[in-house]
């Protein structure tokens, strides 16, 4: 279930807390922005990490609670990256540049099916 964002929630602030002591790509992260149209750096998802703003959450991710945030890249490039807090770390779960047929122009809404 996901669900969007209305204000700053406390699962954000734990998300940068974790990515403040250290961060874990997932496999499936790496893959994600390792693709050859994507190409996006740790240093790119570490910034959003540390000051995107959270665009929807999943509180009951099976995995654990997440959050969608959106952050931009060299030349304003919209990214959006789902990360879940842990005692020790901020996991990575993916990485990505949104695609403009599923999100609206700012990047924040998912448009309707």
């Amino acid at each position: 279930m996901r669900r969007r964002m209305t204000e700053k929630a406390s699962l954000v602030e734990q998300i940068r807390t974790a990515a403040a002591k250290r961060v874990l790509f997932l496999p499936h992260a790496v893959r994600q922005m390792s693709r050859p149209e994507r190409m996006i750096s740790t240093a790119e998802v570490r910034e959003v990490l540390v000051g995107g703003e959270a665009i929807e959450e999943y509180p009951d991710d099976p995995r654990g609670p997440s959050a969608l945030l959106l952050g931009h890249g060299p030349g304003g490039r919209a990214i959006h990256v789902v990360a879940a807090p842990k005692e020790e770390y901020a996991a990575v779960i993916t990485a990505y540049v949104p695609d403009p047929a599923i999100w609206s122009e700012d990047m924040k809404t998912r448009r309707e099916s």
